[in-house]
């Protein structure tokens, strides 16, 4: 069984430690606190419940910042359990290996349109785990990291809902 926790499709799921938490709160830095304040100041809403946060939240979330291509930054608990990585092995991936390369077209388009919008809130399409385990996202909101002075440090995204798709 490797370091992220997977023996071979479908036999072993990732299950994220404290140790997971710290480094991801290492790895975002200051951008952390960014991820929660823009999503409230684009969407209107806070991303989390009072009481809570946003490693234990029940929807996953992921980041990455400006790189050519884009490297994720943070993933929650919900999300290293779905893509099925450590938080070292989720840090520094290129977001779009996230998304299977027959649909890549489809999320540039995605994020062609959020430069425009700031923010999308009804984003869907199908993500595929380190093992090959591939799962639709439904409903998932997307949003620039803007700092209130218009400087950007990537983007995030967050759902709730998802289905694992058959082999």
């Amino acid at each position: 069984m490797g370091k992220s926790g997977i023996c071979c499709k479908g036999h072993a799921r990732y299950s994220p430690l404290m140790d997971d938490r710290q480094t991801m709160e290492k790895s975002a830095g200051k951008r952390l606190a960014l991820i929660a304040e823009s999503f409230e100041r684009l969407v209107g809403r806070p991303l989390v419940e009072i009481g809570s946060d946003i490693w234990t939240m029940p929807a996953a979330l992921v980041a990455h910042g400006t790189e050519d291509p884009p490297l994720f930054f943070y993933g929650n608990r919900q999300a290293l359990t779905l893509f099925r990585l450590s938080a070292e092995d989720f840090i520094g991936l290129p977001s779009y290996k996230s998304a299977e390369p027959a649909l890549r077209e489809e999320r540039a388009a995605m994020l062609t349109r959020l430069e425009a919008e700031n923010v999308i809130t009804d984003y869907h399409g199908i993500r595929i785990a380190a093992d090959g385990t591939r799962f639709r996202i439904h409903n998932a909101v997307v949003w620039n990291l803007v700092e209130e002075n218009g400087q950007r440090h990537g983007q995030a995204a967050t759902f709730g809902a998802w289905e694992m798709l058959p082999d």
